[in-house]
């Protein structure tokens, strides 16, 4: 049974409804925003927060031309949902903050970060899976993001703020894309492949973020550190080439079922973002409640694998 949701104007549908648009290019560069940023129906989305560095204020001394701005870390793109932090907002409340942002089903949306890491990167993967997960294909993200595009210096850049006008903009809920706890416990059972993004001392258990409950990742996981999957950690994406290289010195497949998880899904964003579209692994997806959900629950084991203590 299909479940829909409204608020005011808006409707927003959990399954089936219209086609949406045509798939985009995960990737572009500097050259296609160039060339594009300014034209109609696209949406160039600068989603630089203090996770990178950036702020408002740094999107009104310059952007990409035409470029809209949404805070990633107060913009609305996260919440606390039972206690656990940077979880997915309920269905409408985050096809509102989209559909605020001008950006309706038939919108190319382009994301860009700071670009400065592969954590800034992460910005904009998880912002990008969000779409993905409400069933919008028509979305890509500047590789190198902000750093990359001004590192030209006769690159066009804009000041002041660009104000989008509301759209209507209708979320068709992907369940296969959101991984819950009860799915990775299932996942377990089944020697299902599960690939920790965080940075390998929290792997380990030798460190732990302030939301994990308790040291260590869940057991059986594999490493592949956030930080692995951009050049030099920063924010241009290494080629399908080398990651494949990294993934298999990690063990992990390049094809097949996949969950990855970090502390609350956002460097996990950047792992997946790799496998499913770098690599095409249409089978990768991302546990939203992460660490922060999975060590907060006595029940679910964990496996530390040093002790420094």
């Amino acid at each position: 049974m299909k479940k829909t949701w409204a608020i005011g104007a808006l409707v927003f549908a959990a399954s089936g409804g219209s086609a949406l648009a045509a798939s985009a290019q995960p990737l572009v560069n500097v050259d296609w925003i160039k060339a594009n940023s300014c034209k109609p129906g696209v949406v160039v989305l600068d989603v630089r927060s203090s996770i990178d560095g950036g702020s408002q204020i740094d999107y009104l001394r310059g952007h990409i031309p035409c470029a809209i701005y949404s805070d990633y870390m107060k913009g609305g793109w996260r919440t606390k949902v039972d206690n656990v932090p940077g979880m997915l907002p309920p269905v409408p409340q985050i096809a509102k903050v989209i559909s605020d942002l001008g950006i309706d089903n038939n919108t190319h949306v382009v994301i860009y970060s700071a670009g400065n890491s592969a954590t800034s990167m992460g910005s904009a993967t998880r912002v990008y899976w969000t779409f993905k997960v409400l069933g919008d294909n028509n979305v890509s993200i500047l590789n190198g993001g902000y750093a990359g595009y001004i590192a030209d210096k006769k690159n066009p850049v804009q000041t002041g703020m660009n104000a989008p006008k509301a759209k209507t903009f209708a979320a068709h809920f992907r369940k296969d894309l959101d991984a819950s706890e009860a799915d990775v416990r299932k996942a377990m059972a089944e020697k299902v492949v599960l690939v920790d993004n965080r940075p390998s001392d929290e792997y380990l258990g030798v460190n732990r973020a302030p939301v994990a409950k308790r040291d260590g990742t869940i057991p059986g996981a594999k490493s592949v550190p956030e930080s692995w999957l951009t050049a030099n950690d920063g924010g241009t994406f290494r080629s399908a080439a080398e990651i494949k290289k990294l993934y298999k010195h990690a063990g992990v497949p390049t094809q097949g079922d996949e969950v990855n998880f970090c502390n609350t899904g956002h460097w996990a964003s950047v792992g997946w973002f790799a496998s499913r579209e770098i690599l095409g692994n249409k089978h990768a997806t991302l546990y939203d409640g992460s660490i922060a959900q999975w060590s907060a629950d006595p029940k679910a084991p964990m496996e530390q694998k040093i002790k420094a203590e």
